[in-house]
């Protein structure tokens, strides 16, 4: 628990989260539970997951400095197609410092990428500390998956780091975490086979049902959720039927939202139930570290690449997130339950009770976000915090359920609209991104009519 004990300053955000209950019902076996090096999931179940173990590598250096001090890893070896990478070991409280990289060569080609980083730092996300979800025996510790496009070769080295380097000083190496394995995952064809565009999935597969509020028999869910006007949202919206006469109903109209069905969300991989808190008091801006190369007809890969790395190797219980935007604007559905519901999500460590997550997929470190991006927050926030009464340009509190900047039972005042590094140390969500959260804040109260 060394990563929640010390400051973690310099942490960054990465596409992480979860809420284990239990192992996800009608789940493939755990690949990474064989005895071989490599294994895939098989079935029905579109896509499928490689897992690699790694070993020390060979060479002088690394032979003499002893496993576990060893480098780890793997030379560049061809796999099966693979289109998003990312790395997980035994004991989801074992932090690994250090570095992971990874080069990858595209499908069918001999060109090898240079090499990239994957964040290591991932216990910002998933569910609070002490909590069944956190305990559940499926959870393992992760770093955050990098889309890489089509590959099908890789080559990936872990160095451990050395104690004292976060405060310059120089200490002896720190061991790397046991079990360590890459997972190489292919999201798998859109199970609808519906053709998308760079503005999301076709107008033509829009509906005016409801949708993403549970299980429910006999009713097909819509691929996408149109925009409404204002006063309709107002009529449709809880919140509005509670409102005193006369008194203004402060709720943004609806914004187009991809539903899960739209994304192509295998709903046999998530654990079935579902989990939902009180309230929804804030929202928690993130940027979700898989890079920006995507386009954003690939945006449903790589959210359906993710939710995958979360639930078969990180052994989460669903996508830790309750909402996702492209760098074009999109907005999709995330974790399941309802997207007019308060669903629990995991994606604030210490502060997944009575808030939201909206995970922005890209990097936003050095790269300013799409103004489509800004405005995509500004309405998705206008309209689920108005259905809870809450004002985006407010502030609010909540309790932590603890992290490394704030102590378990904590009451601590926050942005109602805040960024990840606001609850937790760390960069997320990048700093571009949250030094637009201001223009955020101000949009959104404009658009629910304050």
């Amino acid at each position: 628990m060394r990563s929640f004990l010390a400051s973690a300053i310099g942490v960054t955000c990465s596409a992480a989260f979860v809420l284990p209950l239990a192992a996800p019902a009608g789940a493939a076996p755990d690949t990474a539970a064989t005895s071989t090096t490599e294994a895939a999931d098989t079935g029905e179940v579109p896509g499928s997951t490689q897992s690699l173990h790694l070993s020390p590598l060979s060479t002088a250096s690394t032979r003499a400095s002893g496993a576990p001090f060893a480098e780890q890893g793997l030379p560049r070896r061809d796999v099966r197609p693979f289109s998003l990478v990312g790395a997980v070991w035994d004991d989801v409280n074992a932090e690994l410092d250090g570095t992971v990289q990874v080069r990858t060569r595209a499908t069918g080609t001999t060109h090898w990428s240079g090499w990239q980083d994957l964040e290591t730092h991932n216990a910002e996300h998933g569910a609070d500390l002490g909590t069944a979800e956190r305990d559940s025996r499926t959870v393992r510790g992760s770093t955050a998956p990098l889309w890489v496009g089509d590959s099908d070769g890789v080559e990936v080295r872990v160095s451990p780091g050395a104690a004292g380097v976060r405060d310059r000083g120089a200490g002896p190496r720190i061991p790397l975490p046991e079990g360590l394995r890459l997972e190489l995952v292919d999201p798998g064809q859109d199970p609808r086979q519906s053709r998308t565009t760079d503005a999301g999935p076709a107008a033509g597969e829009e509906a005016t049902g409801s949708a993403g509020d549970g299980d429910r028999a006999g009713v097909l869910e819509p691929a996408v959720l149109p925009a409404l006007g204002k006063a309709e949202t107002e009529a449709r919206s809880e919140a509005a039927a509670g409102v005193a006469p006369g008194a203004r109903p402060y709720i943004g109209a609806r914004p187009r939202i991809i539903t899960r069905k739209g994304w192509g969300a295998d709903e046999k991989l998530r654990e079935r139930a579902f989990a939902y808190t009180k309230t929804v008091k804030a929202a928690f801006v993130h940027h979700t570290a898989t890079g920006n190369t995507y386009s954003c007809s690939q945006a449903p890969s790589v959210l359906r690449g993710i939710y995958r790395y979360h639930v078969k190797s990180s052994g989460w219980r669903d996508i830790g997130y309750n909402f996702a935007v492209d760098k074009c604007g999109n907005i999709y559905e995330g974790r399941a339950g309802g997207v007019t519901k308060a669903v629990l999500g995991a994606h604030t460590l210490g502060f997944n009770t009575n808030s939201m997550g909206i995970a922005v997929l890209g990097t936003f470190n050095t790269s300013n976000p799409p103004s489509a991006v800004v405005n995509a927050i500004a309405e998705l926030t206008a309209w689920k915090l108005g259905l809870f009464g809450a004002d985006p340009s407010g502030r609010t509190t909540l309790v932590s359920g603890g992290g490394n900047r704030f102590k378990k039972g904590a009451k601590v005042g926050l942005n109602v609209i805040s960024g990840h590094r606001d609850g937790f140390a760390t960069e997320c969500p990048g700093s571009r991104l949250y030094k637009k959260l201001g223009t955020a804040r101000t949009s959104s109260a404009h658009l629910q009519g304050r």
